[in-house]
């Protein structure tokens, strides 16, 4: 089965004119920015946000804000209390809730006229094709899944069809805003799991051209001297991990940055 089987397909609902008073009066301001044509370049595109929790909520939000028209929101977790210091739809008030449901009916008070769909469902190794192979493609994909093997898998996806994809390296164990930064994956350091992300890419063949948002800081180290941002000791098991509030919020504005200042560009804009 399909991922979206029984659902429409993004952007089936919505018109890529953005004529209403809430386009208008809500992003007035981008449109100073951006000039019509730029404005109608990010409303009439389609997103999706693998992912919404400490980083995929914020880059989701941005976008929207930012004039994304078409958005689709997926992600099978609910919202738990520990989420709290750092996800977008984590208050107390929404624990136990679904984090795609909660955010989606954040995100269409934010802009009620553009299309967002939102998916309770497993993004893994198996489905991946299904989610990237679309009719019509997605213009950008935002990764911010954190079960590394479909976070592989999806990335090879993206490489072989040509999708545009930026992904979210580790956030955790680390404290500094400046040492975020933007490159290639071959190019990242400092960051564990792009360190396992390259190894396991290039079995594939893949050695360039997936583009990250990673911090060059590295790990933290715990009181006993070990460091923090490794894999859990049990295979299978994953280990919790020390997380501050803002970095994994910097970490999705900066992705959502870069999809955004790529869908300008593809329409002249700077």
């Amino acid at each position: 089965m399909r991922p979206d089987d029984g659902y429409p397909e993004v952007g089936a609902g919505v018109s890529d004119t953005a004529s209403t008073s809430q386009a208008d009066d809500g992003f007035c301001r981008l449109r100073l920015l951006v000039g019509d044509a730029g404005f109608q370049r990010l409303w009439s595109s389609r997103v999706v946000v693998f992912g919404v929790g400490g980083v995929g909520s914020w880059a989701a939000e941005a976008l929207v804000r930012g004039g994304v028209g078409h958005l689709l929101l997926v992600d099978d977790d609910i919202v738990r209390a520990s989420n709290i210091n750092r996800q977008l739809a984590a208050l107390h008030s929404t624990i136990g809730a679904s984090k795609v449901e909660v955010l989606g009916e954040r995100l269409r008070d934010i802009s009620p006229c553009a299309e967002i769909l939102c998916r309770r469902e497993r993004v893994t190794p198996a489905n991946c094709a299904d989610w990237i192979n679309r009719t019509p493609s997605w213009d950008y994909v935002v990764d911010a899944i954190d079960d590394r093997p479909a976070k592989v898998a999806l990335l090879l996806e993206c490489w072989r069809r040509g999708v545009p994809v930026v992904s979210s390296m580790g956030t955790a164990n680390k404290l500094a805003a400046d040492a975020i930064q933007v490159a290639d994956l071959a190019d990242s350091y400092g960051c564990p799991l792009a360190r396992l992300l390259r190894k396991h890419l290039r079995r594939a063949g893949v050695t360039r051209g997936i583009k990250v948002v990673f911090s060059s800081e590295l790990p933290l180290r715990g009181t006993d001297g070990e460091h923090l941002g490794g894999v859990a000791e049990t295979p299978g098991a994953r280990r919790p991990l020390g997380v501050i509030s803002y970095l994994p919020a910097l970490f999705g504005l900066r992705c959502a940055a870069e999809v955004l200042q790529s869908l300008l560009a593809d329409d002249g804009q700077k």
